[in-house]
């Protein structure tokens, strides 16, 4: 047992309570107030002195393995040039002069000297190794002629392959990705994976909503990541990107969706996003969708009758329509009160649909990052978007609507960062849209919980939940908005327990993964 005592908490639940005095026992907050009551006056004392103190913070919208892997091998989005990118691949190959390709990841146009993406040339130029670098909105790859030579016909014969250039778009794309996922070994992605939940932890992020599925055989990746949950810091919550509901009923889980087989469109990057009017700098061009109404109908309608939480990705208009169409369809089919389907992204998202995404109880769970860029950049989006810009993940007018809100990060596409998140939610480019700063650290904790059935376990302050907290250096309420990103995580707390990092051995992942799942399973 433990008091954590001079703290300044703020509790997060539905109406705020700020409080200096935190009991925690076996990984439980058993206390919340001003006084230490008598009966924990023999509790171990923690002196704060002073600090802020929040709920752990969610990330609910991840890929974690890709996160992992990508965060182990090459990430060329701070390049200024090619010569770099030739650089970071070049070092990664002769510290790594086993591995049968190399994966890389975040190239942009935007913060390049040459103004573009590399092509298939530019990258035989770099290397004769097997490479494929996924561009930063995870959208797209560009691969050598090394790599090309490697791919099945499902992506050099897909029309989304370019063979001059050596980009995958669409379709050719998620099988390219699945391609070469499968060649990971099972050990490197392990060790992968808690390098990085110990990264996200050490940012105070403590609960994760990851997208799995990506090609690997017999779906090895969503049972890796279900199997050594246990194991790593955070908390998870998977949803199988699969169209297929008897995956994800055989394995007895609750959630399907995601991005790949569930983007219902594309991305602004590649200006494929599904948009109802075309886009500003070319009038030919509406984006796409990649299925029919019909399609992404049935497919609701069936998860929806099988009681599962569904998600899907959608960030134009377009696509936004299509998503909330078929969420209307699969509920009149078979209504739920408390369903909790998500929409993924919803980067547009227009008045009208925001009040049938309300009228339905619809969660958004959003990337705040993609407000402030750099991979891209506001003067590309108002390129190819207009006035509709302004319109960009309208947060104010979707909680005035009393649509449920969440953030994620969208990792790999954006680093996670919790605090740049909240302070990109309350300093929107369009300042009507900004959002006060508590609803800001409640889109990131207590409602990021509530979307998916965690309300009663985390997400706030309060006695009965998990005791996940994070000390900042200053008081997030009361620091101007403009210098939210000044904060700094200067501990964090799971369960009680003081998180330094974890070790990287997988064989140690899989020895906490079996102890936790035993011994600990609550705590998840």
């Amino acid at each position: 047992m433990k008091a954590f005592v001079n703290g300044r908490f703020i509790s997060c639940e539905d109406t705020n309570k700020r409080f200096s005095v935190l009991v925690e026992d076996k990984g439980r907050i058993v206390f919340a107030g001003d006084v230490l009551p008598q009966e924990y006056a023999h509790a171990k004392k923690t002196d704060l002195a002073g600090k802020c103190v929040v709920p752990a913070f969610a990330d609910t919208h991840m890929h974690f393995e890709s996160y992992a892997l990508f965060s182990s091998t090459v990430d060329v989005r701070d390049v200024k040039n090619f010569a770099e990118m030739k650089a970071l691949l070049l070092n990664y190959i002769q510290k790594n002069p086993k591995a049968a390709f190399v994966p890389a990841y975040g190239c942009s146009a935007h913060t390049v000297e040459e103004g573009r993406l590399p092509e298939r040339a530019d990258l035989d130029r770099m290397t004769d190794v097997p490479v494929m670098i996924v561009k930063y909105d995870g959208h797209a790859a560009v691969a050598n002629t090394a790599l090309i030579k490697t791919l099945p016909p499902v992506v050099t014969e897909d029309p989304g392959f370019n063979k001059i250039t050596g980009w995958m778009y669409q379709n050719a794309f998620y099988e390219g990705v699945n391609s070469i996922t499968a060649k990971v070994p099972v050990l490197s992605l392990l060790k992968g994976m808690s390098v990085a939940a110990s990264n996200l932890a050490k940012k105070g992020i403590s609960f994760i909503h990851s997208v799995e599925g990506v090609g690997y055989k017999n779906d090895i990746d969503v049972d890796t990541l279900r199997a050594i949950r246990f194991g790593l810091p955070p908390a998870y919550r998977i949803f199988f990107q699969t169209m297929d509901i008897d995956k994800v009923l055989k394995r007895k889980m609750k959630r399907i969706g995601g991005c790949f087989s569930l983007a219902l469109d594309g991305c602004f990057g590649s200006e494929d996003a599904a948009l109802s009017k075309p886009y500003t700098n070319n009038k030919e061009n509406s984006g796409f969708l990649a299925y029919t109404q019909e399609q992404v109908n049935d497919f609701c309608v069936k998860a929806n009758r099988a009681g599962l939480q569904i998600t899907m990705h959608a960030i134009g208009d377009a696509a936004v329509k299509q998503a909330i169409i078929a969420y209307e369809t699969a509920l009149k089919d078979t209504p739920r009160k408390d369903h909790r389907h998500i929409i993924i992204h919803a980067d547009l998202i227009p008045d009208a649909l925001q009040t049938r995404a309300a009228a339905l109880g619809l969660t958004i769970a959003l990337q705040p990052a993609f407000l402030d860029w750099k991979q891209e950049p506001g003067e590309y989006l108002e390129k190819i978007l207009g006035d509709r810009v302004q319109g960009m993940l309208p947060l104010r007018s979707m909680l005035d609507k009393k649509i449920l809100l969440t953030a994620g990060s969208d990792a790999p596409c954006t680093l996670p960062d919790p605090i740049a998140s909240i302070h990109q939610c309350c300093n929107h480019f369009n300042p009507s849209e900004s959002i006060t700063a508590l609803e800001a650290l409640k889109m990131h904790t207590a409602w990021a919980a509530k979307s998916s059935f965690d309300e009663d376990r985390r997400g706030t302050l309060s006695p009965g939940k998990i005791a996940d907290f994070v000390v900042l250096s200053k008081d997030i309420l009361e620091v101007p908005r403009t210098g939210i990103k000044e904060i700094r995580i200067e501990k964090v707390f799971l369960a009680g327990k003081e998180f330094k990092g974890a070790s990287e051995s997988p064989l140690s992942l899989i020895f906490r993964s079996l102890f936790n799942a035993l011994c600990r399973k609550a705590y998840n």
